[in-house]
Parts: C-alpha cells; sequence; structure tokens
C-alpha cells in the first residue's frame, strides 16, 4: 500500500480532494512523552479516492493539507474528532471548518452516547474491524501492511456511515442540533484553554479559599512548564 511521501505526491493527491464535497479524516499519533502529540500518519478519503500521508517525512511540508482543512467548499469528516482537530490547531495553527463528527451526530441520531467507530461502522455498514494494530508505534518506519490496512479502514467505512448519518439528520430534522455542537467544537477557544484553569481538571475537595488560591497558582504553573518544554502534564 502506497504512503505519499513527498510534496508532489502530496500536492497532486489534495488536488483531487479539492474537488471533493466532504472528506474523511484521521489521524495517528504518539503522546507518551510529549505534551504535544507527535502527528505520525494522516489518513484521508472521498467517494473513489484514499491517502496516507506520513508526516514524519523529511520531503513533506503539511501547508497543502492545511489548506484543505480551512477549504470552506469542502466538509471534513471525523469520528472523536477532538484530538485530532487539536493536532491540527497545534501544528497548523487553524481549526479545520466546516467539520461532521460522526460521533456526535450518531449520539443525535439515538445511537447512544460516546458511540465507538468500531460499534458504528458495524451497526451501519455490517463491518467488523481488525482492531489489533490499535496499540501500535505509528513512529517506525516502514509502518506494515497491516498497519497500513488498519489505519485506511478508519476513513474509508467512514463515508458510508457520513452519508447515513448526514441522511438521517436531515430525515429527522436534526441537522440544526448537530450544528450547534459543531460551533462549540470548532470554536478557536476550545483549543486554546488558558493555564489559570488547569486547576478545573484535578477532581480536590478545597474547603478554605487560600487552599483554592494555592492549587491554582501550583496547577497553572505546571501546565506553563508543561508546554514549554514539551512534556505530559504527569511529568
Amino acid at each position: 500500500m502506497h504512503v505519499i511521501t513527498t510534496q508532489k505526491e502530496l500536492e497532486t493527491a489534495l488536488a483531487t480532494f479539492e474537488k471533493s464535497d466532504f472528506v474523511t479524516v484521521d489521524t495517528e499519533f504518539i503522546r507518551e512523552t510529549t505534551f504535544w502529540p507527535i502527528l505520525c500518519l494522516i489518513q484521508m478519503a472521498a467517494p473513489g479516492v484514499t491517502a496516507l500521508i506520513d508526516p514524519l517525512s523529511p520531503d513533506i511540508d503539511l501547508k497543502p493539507f492545511f489548506r484543505l482543512m480551512a477549504n470552506e467548499a469542502v466538509v471534513k469528516v471525523f469520528h472523536a474528532a477532538r484530538q485530532d482537530i487539536e493536532i491540527i490547531v497545534h501544528l497548523g495553527d487553524l481549526v479545520p471548518h466546516p467539520v461532521f463528527d460522526t460521533q456526535v451526530a450518531a449520539m443525535v441520531c439515538g445511537f447512544g452516547d460516546s458511540v465507538s467507530y468500531d460499534q458504528l461502522v458495524q451497526k451501519v455498514t455490517g463491518a467488523r474491524l481488525d482492531k489489533s494494530s490499535r496499540f501500535t508505534d505509528w513512529r517506525h518506519r516502514p509502518l506494515s501492511e497491516k498497519q497500513l490496512d488498519y489505519a485506511l479502514a478508519d476513513v474509508t467505512h467512514l463515508i458510508e456511515v457520513y452519508q447515513h448519518l448526514s441522511a438521517e439528520l436531515v430525515r429527522e430534522n436534526r441537522a440544526h442540533w448537530l450544528n450547534e455542537e459543531m460551533d462549540v467544537l470548532t470554536a478557536r477557544e476550545t483549543y486554546d484553554p488558558h493555564p489559570e484553569d488547569a486547576w478545573k481538571r484535578l477532581k480536590m475537595r478545597l474547603r478554605k479559599p487560600q487552599e483554592l488560591a494555592i492549587v491554582q497558582a501550583v496547577a497553572a504553573w505546571r501546565e506553563r512548564e508543561a508546554r514549554e518544554r514539551d512534556v505530559p502534564r504527569r511529568h
């Protein structure tokens, strides 16, 4: 299976996606030893076309990819988009738009809260996905055919899922519900949290105002240090 590793290949592939009404997108990344995720693979698909992009290749500049993410004429389809968008915001300094999150759309359509991609694909298409490569080291090169097959399945089945859910939203007159959720998901402030708010992630019972002030100050300092040194918050 071919992986795009040169700028010419990337620009050719993305020119094709620019002509589509929508593209399905997924990313593979590592975030075990860093604050910011390390982007290791980008998967994309549209009816009749697929692409696997190696962002670790020294011959790749992702500007054409970011340009597509900002193209208002092309809907970007993700499943559980938050972490994918966070990576794009960090590397490309932009929030993809417009976005269709199939996990949120599935909830609006009555599939339940936080339905997994595997479950949704099975319910909509009947296909069962191979999960054996889920916990793999995506930095390793070359990636095996099995890894690439797994990665590509994350966007190829997403085409049918998107088409099914978007039709269901129209049929049930619920598209405006999804649009409201997507407005929040694609708001820039969603991805620019203030260090001063870091304490809110802590599950602590504080009884005295001075205790809260200390926790707020320490949490903000740890957040700034983690970002600047690019180490996990727990480091």
